[in-house]
């Protein structure tokens, strides 16, 4: 019997939410503005992709407000870290190629 091929992540397909969750993986904490700067997203669009991972509890977002601005910091959730490695190690065994 054959062994079931390992699957990519699907929510780690898109390179915005692989960004979000390699940058997370490196930091202890970002901003909604670190993170934007750094992935080049416009507000719009990272909102999105964030509220993706939250809901997938691959990311903790925390909402606060800073005297009277409002602040929006994201960490990596342990099953976002899994699902990151996993995702690499998939690739990794991808391009190892046949054993000889």
């Amino acid at each position: 019997m054959t062994a079931t091929p390992a699957r990519f992540d699907p929510l780690l397909l898109s390179e915005a939410r692989l960004g979000v969750i390699a940058a997370l993986l490196a930091r202890h904490e970002a901003s909604f503005s670190d993170l934007k700067q750094l992935l080049g997203l416009t507000q719009g669009n990272l909102s999105i992709h964030l509220q993706k991972l939250e809901e997938a509890g691959y990311i903790l977002v925390r909402k606060e407000f800073v005297g009277r601005k409002p602040k929006t910091s994201c960490r990596l959730a342990a099953k976002g870290r899994k699902a990151l490695l996993e995702h690499v190690e998939h690739l990794r065994r991808l391009t190892e190629g046949p054993p000889a």
